[in-house]
């Protein structure tokens, strides 16, 4: 079976898509079967990052063409969005790409489109929409992203063969907004990424640390700063725990600074007297990223809407204790391994990040359950998923391991001997 895997996202710039992806596609490389995969890249890039994760014969890498991919690939197709989403042709819909046939002549039995983007094909096409944000906090997007989004993403969810989903949360979403059938939607949680991180040694993270300046003890919360990664709250947390508690609390964060929250959040900053107590470091190497996660007192993930996050595997693979916003699908994946708090209440987060910044014994206790829960998020598992999925969308006889993974929940229910 031939499956071809849309890449449209680069590291540095897409954050934990582009590291799920690159933990899928390294995944599937190790995998026994029958498969080869065509992984369809935009530019240089791309090839650069993906050439040594994709360095033997089950993979190819096809560029969609010289100049310009979206002029040489794709062709809109005005009315399609309409007929995908039940509407009639009123003008300012944007138009779901198809594909002109080149897709089409790499003799694919399945495509993946795993980045949030659709190309509408004749393949029988696999879709992650990875989240719904946009109905549940319009405020955070303007006008075209959100028309594109509710475009895309409909016409992608009710036109592709298979959904793949991170929680059950999600998957409830999607049906409920969509209309699709549950049947049709696939829960397979992210990879913990932890076969791709950089070994450190002590060595490293005193480096790390007189680089960077760090305190000896701190918070981390490596996102960038979309205004649903809730870093204001965090910052009134903060200052709460120190004018009432008189405990200060530093925070390093990691990832891009986006505008125009980039602007709010140093003006919301420097009204609460923070400008001491937070550092963003902006993209860092992954053997500085792991070294400035074991030096961490814990994590931190005050997020208002989350599918997954990448962050809580990576702190569990560093034994670090989490803390996390009591959202969307985060109590899912958190499971018994860490504390939970109102992402809208800076009191409650702070009542948190206390008890983890004073309470040796709890933090020890919530390492270990890390480590457990850790495991039930198998890199391998996941990837056999995820070839599951392709298989059956392209019509392929399962397998009783197929059958096993595909009927399983084991986000909310894990597999573990």
């Amino acid at each position: 079976m031939k499956v071809g895997i849309i890449v449209d996202v680069e590291p540095g710039i897409h954050g934990g898509i582009a590291t799920a992806l690159r933990s899928l596609i390294t995944a599937l490389g190790k995998l026994d079967g029958p498969e080869t995969y065509v992984l369809i890249v935009e530019n240089q890039n791309q090839v650069d990052w993906l050439s040594p994760l994709a360095a033997n014969q089950r993979f190819e890498m096809r560029p969609v063409s010289s100049g310009n991919p979206v002029r040489d690939v794709l062709r809109g197709v005005k009315g399609l969005a309409n007929k995908a989403l039940g509407r009639d042709g009123k003008v300012g819909w944007p138009q779901v790409p198809i594909s002109d046939g080149w897709l089409e002549s790499l003799g694919l039995d399945v495509l993946h489109q795993p980045t949030q983007g659709f190309i509408y094909c004749a393949i029988p096409t696999v879709y992650n929409p990875h989240d719904l944000q946009h109905l549940h906090y319009p405020q955070f997007f303007d006008l075209s992203d959100l028309t594109w989004r509710e475009t895309i993403y409909r016409a992608a969810c009710r036109t592709s063969h298979a959904i793949i989903v991170n929680s059950q949360w999600i998957k409830d979403d999607v049906v409920a907004q969509f209309g699709v059938s549950p049947d049709k939607v696939q829960i397979i949680p992210e990879a913990a990424p932890t076969q791709l991180l950089a070994e450190v040694t002590d060595e490293d993270k005193a480096a790390t640390r007189a680089k960077y300046t760090l305190p000896e003890r701190y918070i981390f919360y490596p996102n960038n700063t979309w205004p649903h990664k809730n870093h204001l709250r965090l910052f009134e947390a903060m200052a709460w725990l120190r004018d009432e508690k008189g405990l200060t609390v530093p925070l390093v964060s990691t990832g891009a600074r986006h505008e125009p929250s980039r602007e709010a959040l140093d003006s919301r900053m420097r009204g609460l007297g923070l400008e001491n107590q937070v550092q963003f470091l902006g993209f860092v190497s992954n053997e500085d990223l792991r070294a400035i996660y074991q030096m961490a007192r814990c994590l931190v993930v005050p997020s208002l809407f989350e599918a997954n996050s990448l962050p809580i595997f990576e702190a569990w693979a560093e034994g670090i204790p989490v803390a996390s916003s009591n959202v969307t699908a985060l109590p899912e994946q958190v499971g018994d391994a860490g504390l939970l708090f109102d992402p809208m209440d800076p009191h409650d987060m702070a009542g948190v990040i206390e008890r983890l910044f004073t309470d040796d014994a709890l933090c020890a206790d919530l390492i270990e359950k890390g480590k457990v829960r850790l495991s039930d998020f198998d890199f391998l598992r996941t990837a056999r998923a995820n070839r599951a999925t392709y298989r059956r969308a392209a019509g392929r006889r399962l397998d009783s391991e197929d059958a096993a993974l595909l009927a399983h929940d084991w986000m909310r229910y894990p597999i573990r001997d």
